[in-house]
């Protein structure tokens, strides 16, 4: 599809006998979140929020791994996670339909113009990852001239720093190792993201640290492609359980995720 395109399609072999879900799909639902017939799960990789390796158990976890998971499960459809290397080929693969769903950040009005969105199902602080030996402490500190922070290009967090930033530059990156690679050379001031990102990246930065504070708050959501209003509903019902049933929570832990709560019911 793209070449950019990292890894693997990956279609589990059958749901049988796993027990009936709370959720049960009906045809009409299943061929319009489903129509190829196996769920399509956009992913990208290097955040908790999406996909990681677990080095317990040599397979894959995060919340949008796990969560596609159980929505194959209760739409009675084969899994088939399609993983990228940047959340910008996630999005595109979402606008182009050749992916079938993504558990991204609802919040952008950019991208509502290009996908359609469930409820929130998971919040998430938005921060500043600096470098050891920073001098940076807070925030507040970060929006000064002369410096250098880091977003990764077509997310949410360029948009929204490139309008409110007066005087630090925004450097767009294509993905979290490019933060690291600069911030460890010195020539990258902080990383703009949100905090459950950040914290996966302090742990490859030694001395490195996620400043106190926000700077703003991530709605996950499930995105779907336009033009599948009929499955809408399906997705409010499946958001409102897995939330209910303490799914959401335990994918949140599962993933190891810091900085991310379950989203308050609506």
């Amino acid at each position: 599809m793209r070449g950019t395109i990292v890894a693997f399609l990956i279609v589990a072999a059958s749901l049988a006998g796993r027990g009936a879900p709370a959720l049960a799909a009906d045809p009409e639902p299943r061929a319009v979140l489903a129509p190829t017939g196996v769920l399509r799960t956009a992913l990208y990789t290097g955040t908790p929020t999406s996909i990681l390796p677990d080095p317990a158990s040599g397979g894959p976890r995060g919340v949008g791994y796990d969560l596609g998971k159980e929505l194959a499960k209760r739409l009675g459809v084969a899994y088939a996670p399609v993983v990228f290397s940047k959340n910008a080929d996630v999005l595109a693969a979402i606008k182009d339909g050749t992916a079938d769903v993504a558990f991204t950040n609802s919040s952008s009005a950019a991208r509502a113009k290009d996908m359609d969105f469930g409820p929130p199902f998971m919040d998430v602080e938005l921060g500043y990852l600096v470098p050891k030996g920073s001098a940076l402490a807070t925030v507040a500190d970060v929006d000064a001239a002369g410096l250098r922070v880091g977003v990764t290009a077509g997310s949410s967090s360029e948009a929204t720093l490139t309008r409110a930033f007066k005087k630090a530059e925004v450097v767009r990156l294509t993905n979290f190792d490019a933060g690291i690679e600069m911030m460890t050379a010195g020539t990258l001031d902080a990383y703009a993201t949100n905090k459950a990102s950040l914290f996966e990246m302090a742990e490859k930065l030694p001395g490195s640290k996620v400043l106190d504070g926000r700077w703003g708050v991530e709605h996950f959501a499930v995105a779907v492609p336009k033009g599948r209003d009929q499955g809408m509903p399906f997705l409010r019902q499946f958001t409102l359980e897995v939330k209910s049933e303490g799914l959401v929570g335990a994918a949140i832990a599962r993933a190891g995720l810091r900085g991310a709560v379950t989203s308050a019911a609506e």
